[in-house]
């Protein structure tokens, strides 16, 4: 079974994180991205972008769950960010998007992408985990957050 602690680093948690629209994020979690798991930057900014334009990856309540395929990566990985301000990302709520976790699969990862994808979006649903995501105080308090079991508790 697929773990937050399988997907998420401690470095790739960031709290309040100023983004005035999606492009402007998709950049920022490419650098959060790169720095965390050595991936290229623009790269992961590119392959989010042209996942955004299949369709929203916000699926209501404030959230999304943007994802794309990244060459070179050995397996899923997460980038978690909570928005300074929410912003528009044309969810199905039509709500604006404050708590935003991206996966990132290699190009072959099909089952373990799926699992990963359930795993946040089950979390994510849970409105008692994603108002303690709101509430945390910093990074460590966010990661702990999904490393302690609250997350699979949630799901």
């Amino acid at each position: 079974m697929t773990e937050f602690s399988d997907l998420l680093l401690p470095g790739a948690v960031v709290a309040n994180l100023a983004a005035s629209a999606k492009k402007p994020l998709f950049q920022q979690i490419g650098a959060i991205a790169a720095s965390a798991y050595g991936l290229d930057a623009a790269g992961v900014a590119n392959a989010l972008v042209a996942r955004e334009k299949l369709g929203s990856t916000g699926f209501g309540g404030g959230v999304a769950t943007p994802h794309g395929r990244i060459d070179g990566l050995a397996h899923v990985v997460g980038v978690f960010a909570r928005l300074a301000q929410p912003i528009d990302f044309k969810a199905v709520d039509d709500l604006p998007v404050d708590i935003v976790f991206t996966l990132l699969s290699p190009p072959d990862a099909g089952a373990a992408h799926l699992k990963a994808l359930a795993l946040v979006s089950r979390s994510l649903r849970d409105r008692a985990f994603v108002a303690k995501l709101r509430g945390a105080g910093s990074p460590d308090a966010l990661y702990a957050l999904f490393s302690t079991g609250e997350a699979r508790d949630a799901a």
